[in-house]
């Protein structure tokens, strides 16, 4: 049995039932529960974000949710840092951490670490935010296909806050971000790490879904459509209303804000604006599972079992979690 502490890691597409199978674990396992989304990080975007309710914090407090304001951006390195530290916390009172959540380069940045990279220039970025908003994100997707090819095979030109950093890091160091990654494999001291090496933990990983991907699409529309009902509309309204928001930041770009955002500005009808924030959230999920096909060392569940929580533990005991 490994002597390193044990952590477990729940990943899966958006509306697939983590939150849920994660509460479950944690009534049953001394588990502390750490958010691995990048949009549950802002306060004031709950509805929108599918955030847990405020009761169920209370009796489940989750580490890194509602610790930025929307105004600001978090990366995939900051993450890495808090989750550690979350980590460390949980492990040095002898619990288990379970990170939950959907980000997928967050797990992939707290496994393998990341590349030192340029720091953010805002003047680059509002050049490139413009040029988006005047050309389409396609335009900026053949560019940095043009510079850095790996980079643009790996990034959907409908993720911009992605694309932007790749091209920023471009233009900021003049090297790709696929350069940056292939010098700091070949150990050039130039090319600089941030935390990498082996995650100090033992880590099972389980991944939820439902079989059939037409289940979680009709997850997807269903949950959608029950925001509205809770006041997604008027939650972005609320955000409308301060002067330091704006459709380019990283919050507003999350699914759904956009487009209800878009439909606020008067660019989408009301039913434009479902069927768009619909079909964006499934592309995310899209995303996701792309991610997931490729994730070795991972143990499925469905989301349809009456079981899972019986097959979690099963799992978690025969790689030596639980003892």
């Amino acid at each position: 049995m490994s002597s390193l502490p044990p952590a477990i890691f729940l990943m899966g597409p958006t509306a697939a039932g983590k939150t849920d199978l994660a509460l479950e674990l944690a009534r049953v396992l001394p588990c502390d529960l750490i958010s691995v989304d990048s949009a549950l990080v802002y306060r004031g975007m709950d509805i929108g974000t599918a955030k847990p309710e405020r009761v169920v914090l209370d009796e489940f407090p989750h580490a890194l949710i509602d610790i930025r304001d929307p105004v600001e951006s978090y990366s995939a390195a900051e993450f890495r840092a808090d989750a550690l530290a979350a980590m460390a916390e949980s492990a040095a009172r002898g619990r288990i951490p379970l990170l939950v959540g959907g980000t997928m380069l967050y797990y992939k940045a707290l496994l393998e670490g990341l590349a030192d990279m340029p720091s953010a220039d805002p003047a680059i970025r509002a050049e490139l935010e413009a040029r988006a908003a005047a050309e389409g994100w396609e335009a900026l997707h053949r560019e940095l296909a043009e510079v850095d090819p790996e980079s643009a095979a790996r990034i959907h030109p409908n993720d911009p806050q992605r694309l932007t950093r790749a091209l920023e890091v471009y233009r900021v160091s003049g090297l790709s971000m696929t350069e940056h990654r292939l010098r700091q494999a070949a150990g050039n001291p130039d090319a600089g790490t941030s935390g990498t090496g082996q995650l100090p933990y033992t880590v099972a990983q389980l991944a939820i879904a439902p079989a059939q991907r037409q289940v979680l699409h009709d997850r997807i529309a269903q949950r959608f459509r029950v925001m509205l009902e809770q006041g997604f509309v008027e939650e972005v309204e609320a955000l409308r209303r301060r002067s330091d928001l704006h459709a380019g930041l990283p919050s507003i770009r999350a699914v759904g804000y956009r487009q209800v955002w878009e439909y606020l500005d008067g660019e989408l009808s009301r039913d434009d604006m479902v069927e768009r924030g619909i079909i964006a959230t499934r592309q995310l999920a899209k995303r996701q599972f792309t991610w997931l096909r490729g994730w070795e060392n991972l143990h499925w569940l469905d989301s349809l079992a009456c079981d899972n929580l019986s097959r979690a533990l099963k799992y978690l005991e025969s790689v030596s979690i639980l003892k």
